[in-house]
């Protein structure tokens, strides 16, 4: 009895995770819609109002140590490439959302700045680790999809992001 029991659990948790890895963006996918709260005086935004824009969307929380590291390096690409066309978004998954304007506090962020409340956004992500980032081309395609920051990466990432400024889409 007690090893069908664990059977059963470790069934249902494998049925859960092939069930998320199925329904996770991708490179090549299209960006999901997602409906987002205001963080402080912020206003509500869908991430498809940035289409025609490249967008760089930044899934963070204030217990996220890695999170704090990206900030800097997520002003200063939004600062110096949003005349290009350069959107970022970081969407907060934090429960209480006192936690996440203490941390903007002592990490302001120069960009966009809202909440998954729901958490309904990050699941149609597919959310893995703090931070996850998804850089998305101006018809909404993902183009990069990545776990973690350690700022090595930021480079790659930044080189990844001008490469889709230097595209013209025709039509937009």
């Amino acid at each position: 009895m007690k090893n069908q029991r664990y059977l059963t659990i470790v069934s249902f948790l494998a049925l859960l995770c092939a069930n998320q890895a199925a329904t996770a963006v991708e490179a090549g996918g299209a960006m999901p819609e997602c409906k987002l709260s205001p963080i402080g005086d912020s206003q509500s935004s869908d991430l498809s109002q940035y289409k025609g824009q490249v967008l760089y969307v930044d899934f963070w929380a204030s217990w996220c140590g890695p999170c704090a590291k990206s900030f800097p390096f997520l002003n200063e690409m939004s600062e110096q490439l949003k005349g290009q066309g350069l959107q970022v978004v970081g969407v907060n998954l934090d429960e209480n959302p006192d936690e996440a304007k203490a941390f903007l506090a002592k990490y302001p962020a120069s960009f966009t700045v809202a909440a998954d409340v729901s958490k309904q956004c990050a699941k149609d992500f597919g959310v893995k680790a703090m931070p996850s980032s998804y850089i998305i081309d101006r018809k909404g395609v993902v183009h990069h999809v990545h776990l973690g920051f350690r700022p090595g990466e930021a480079k790659e990432l930044r080189v990844m992001v001008e490469k889709l400024l230097a595209e013209k889409v025709a039509g937009l």
